[in-house]
């Protein structure tokens, strides 16, 4: 799989790791890597500690108010991780953009991906298509990729409990 890095792939990886952080270096190395990322080098503590970091930020974007607030904090995020892109060929699998230094530690890639992959998805699909589940009880973010941008629900799960929920208020006595 050729995994755009910038694009909505890293969006829902960013979203996943918000969800259920993930509890060590282990952990976060294989789930990088079942979501497609190439790993250049070993993750290290040091490596998790910059990505909850980076997990932090990136849920105040989920969370903000309004569209000015979350471009102010995607563009705070943008400035601590990203530098001007470049092009690269490493592991000869074809020429594409890095928004980074070569040689940069794991968790500063990882923050870079997060903050460049949601600028790129809210300004391509709209700044509304980040966002938390519409259900009361359920806290889960999720990034909507739907055709029509109007996805509420993080899985059809939440969907279908609030549906027999409304229903069940319109036909109560």
């Amino acid at each position: 799989m050729h995994l755009n890095p910038y694009g909505e792939d890293v969006v829902n990886l960013a979203a996943d790791l918000a969800n259920r952080r993930p509890a060590s270096a282990e952990e976060l190395a294989d789930r990088c890597r079942a979501a497609g990322l190439a790993l250049e080098r070993p993750v290290t503590p040091q490596d998790l500690d910059r990505t909850r970091a980076a997990l932090d930020a990136w849920e105040q974007v989920v969370d903000a108010d309004d569209e000015r607030d979350r471009a102010r904090l995607v563009n705070r995020m943008l400035a601590a991780s990203a530098g001007h892109p470049r092009l690269t060929d490493h592991g000869g699998d074809g020429w594409h953009l890095h928004y980074r230094e070569d040689g940069r530690p794991f968790g500063s890639v990882l923050a870079t991906l997060i903050s460049v992959g949601t600028a790129l998805h809210l300004v391509g699909r709209g700044m509304h298509r980040l966002r938390r589940c519409a259900v009361a009880e359920c806290a889960t973010i999720f990034a909507d990729t739907s055709r029509t941008g109007r996805q509420r629900y993080c899985s059809p799960r939440c969907a279908n409990r609030d549906a027999v929920r409304r229903h069940r208020a319109r036909t109560a006595p």
